[in-house]
């Protein structure tokens, strides 16, 4: 766990440092019906995961003014790269995302037609279109495949090396390009660039670029983009684009590993975002745009093509970027102010250029951040000094922003840029994601519940979702109620189940005499356990009585009498019989006779053994046996002899 753990942490400080999701930009700018008129294409929404067709017209002062609601679709991830290309008449829109890739046909009088989805296992990390075929798609993935796609041909592999080009490097990133020639691809990653003939063999190909080859270059220097300059419509060109995180190279194909132009841009974000614009007239420069990831740009003008050698037409300008407007906003409290500003120093992902017509000489810009802003500047080419205002969000028009170190507002821009910053500012704060729900004590009494309404399920459904409450089941009185559990049933053996049902009846005293044999009431006693008792409770009084020191020390002549006395008929008086009885004193009165007619069932015996010496624990017991064999039996014929009952 801590090995992924810190894998996950160092990732996290790299993406930090530079986000190479959106290498290429994530937006897009499609020519429309006329020449001041077009769509932008960027994703929106909290999660990138809607693709936005935004009508744009230009007017004849050079700002951007919006036409209607733009159109979205719903995709099932977030866009990372927007791509358009128009060959012969037919423009297409190519959109990556992180494990699926699509493709649209544009039509100026139709909604846009989808034409292929892809689906890339290992993470799609680029994505590009043909300038010399229509519909023909490249696509590179994390693990160094390099897919085509056609219509007639469908899907192939055309390249794959999971191992880096000119050493060893941890790079996940891939990326792929055309080249002037239409069977020939460009695959780079963080140490070079490579050309691909999909035509040859496999693994056959050049090597264009090689990160640290150069005396020049710096420790650490590392590829972050590989973009062809030509475009389709325009003067076919065999420049490539090769932008580093401290320089950028200008590399001829015809000439591998021999940069034809090096220039240290100077940018302090990685420049992730580059587009080449054809120039304003034939024989003119051609204007680039660098964008850094951090919202810095540069613009570049490239001479000499074709035959002759590639060279920057003066100095590259540095044009304002989205945070240097921050000082023209009016002063607000600090807390809004902070979110003000976090909210223009948002990441640049897309960036996208429209040249202005001859008549209104200049450029319009287009800048989409991270926070789902899309911002616009509008360059001109003026010979005297003129405002400079900050771009506005996305729904309100664009004032104008020029090369001026002095900014300064017009009225009609504060009023454009002052509405941003109130809708801004009316955001609704994060709200949690559980809060605990309030319940009204009306609830909980039933003499002061209120009356069920009359209305239908749908009608309180849709009630609680308005006011956000939640719902009970009494609210739905058409659910059907659950039964309750069936009471668990109590064993006739759980005695203390049984003991606290008692208890808590007022019965513990009679369930007491219940349990240990007693009857509660007096009349309703059974004889069998009266006479049970009363033998128990003679025969322990007849024990303790032959127990005594007194009895044990009797002469044996007693014993004889005893004998002679227990053979006389039964009419003689109880209280004669019971003064020729030695063995009776002592015993209770009421239980003599129980004792006497137990003691007339014992057999007799005459013969009674010589008394020995017998230890004195033992005189009590050997006493007491002796006596039941020398009782007499007063019925004439002796009856069969029965076992001993309560343990004799």
């Amino acid at each position: 766990m801590g090995k992924l753990l810190h894998e996950e942490l160092a990732m996290r400080w790299e993406q930090l440092l530079m986000d190479e999701a959106f290498t290429g930009g994530a937006l897009a700018w499609l020519p429309g019906r006329t020449a001041r008129a077009g769509q932008l294409v960027y994703p929106s929404g909290g999660a990138l995961d809607e693709l936005y067709f935004q009508e744009v017209s230009v007017t004849s002062s050079g700002n951007p003014r919006i036409l209607e609601n733009p159109g979205h679709v719903q995709l099932r991830g977030p866009v990372r790269q927007v791509v358009t290309s128009t060959v012969q008449g037919e423009t297409l829109l190519a959109v990556r995302s992180d494990y699926h890739c699509a493709m649209w046909k544009i039509d100026k009088q139709e909604p846009p037609a989808p034409l292929k989805v892809l689906q890339v296992e290992k993470g799609a990390t680029g994505i590009s279109l043909s300038p010399h075929l229509s519909g023909e798609l490249a696509i590179c993935s994390r693990s160094g495949a390099v897919c085509l796609w056609t219509p007639q041909d469908g899907l192939q592999m055309v390249y794959k090396d999971p191992e880096t080009l000119a050493f060893c490097d941890p790079s996940p990133w891939r990326w792929a390009d055309f080249t002037a020639h239409p069977r020939v691809l460009t695959v780079g990653d963080r140490t070079g660039v490579k050309m691909v003939d999909i035509q040859g063999p496999p693994g056959c190909g050049l090597l264009l670029f090689r990160a640290g080859a150069e005396a020049a270059c710096q420790k650490g220097e590392r590829v972050l983009l590989a973009q062809y300059l030509g475009q389709p419509g325009h003067t076919s060109t065999s420049l490539h684009l090769i932008c580093t995180q401290f320089s950028i190279y200008l590399m001829d194909e015809r000439l591998p590993l021999v940069p034809m132009l090096k220039w240290d841009h100077g940018l302090p974000s990685a420049p992730l975002l580059a587009r080449l614009l054809p120039p304003a007239s034939p024989g003119h420069p051609r204007p680039l745009l660098l964008g850094g990831q951090g919202g810095q740009l540069q613009l570049l003008h490239i001479t000499g093509e074709g035959t002759s050698m590639p060279q920057l037409a003066g100095p590259p300008q540095s044009l304002p970027s989205i945070t240097d407007s921050l000082s023209a906003f009016p002063l607000l409290e600090p807390k809004r102010q902070q979110q003000l500003q976090e909210r223009l120093e948002a990441p640049v992902i897309g960036l996208a250029a429209v040249p202005l017509c001859a008549s209104t000489p200049g450029l319009l810009l287009f800048q989409l951040s991270a926070a789902g802003d899309v911002f616009h500047q509008h360059l001109r080419l003026l010979q005297a000094s003129s405002p400079r205002e900050p771009p506005p969000a996305p729904g309100a028009t664009a004032p104008s922003v020029d090369q001026v170190p002095t900014p300064s507002w017009t009225s009609q821009a504060s009023a454009r840029c002052s509405r941003w910053l109130e809708a801004l500012m009316e955001l609704p704060p994060t709200r949690p994601l559980w809060a605990a729900p309030t319940f009204s004590h009306r609830r909980f009494l039933g003499h002061m519940e209120r009356q069920k309404s009359q209305e239908t399920l749908a009608q309180k459904l849709r009630a609680a979702m308005a006011k956000g409450q939640l719902l009970r089941h009494g609210d739905l009185s058409t659910l059907p109620r659950a039964e309750p559990p069936p009471a668990p049933q109590c064993s006739q053996q759980d005695e203390l189940t049984e003991r606290l049902a008692e208890a808590w009846e007022g019965r513990a005293a009679a369930w007491w005499r219940k349990h240990r044999g007693q009857p509660s009431e007096p009349q309703t006693q059974s004889k069998r356990p009266k006479r049970r008792t009363q033998l128990s409770s003679t025969f322990s009084s007849f024990t303790s009585y032959w127990d005594t020191p007194d009895a044990s020390s009797a002469p044996r002549s007693q014993d004889l009498s005893t004998s002679e006395a227990r053979s006389q008929p039964p009419g003689i008086p109880p209280s004669q019989e019971l003064t020729q009885e030695l063995w009776a004193q002592g015993v209770k009165r009421e239980r003599q006779r129980t004792l006497r007619d137990y003691m007339a069932k014992l057999p007799l015996q005459m013969d009674t053994p010589e008394p020995v010496a017998i230890p004195p624990s033992q005189a009590s017991s050997l006493q007491t046996m002796s006596l039941m064999q020398q009782t007499p039996v007063l019925s004439g014929s002796q009856p069969p002899r029965k076992k001993p009952r309560m343990g004799f």
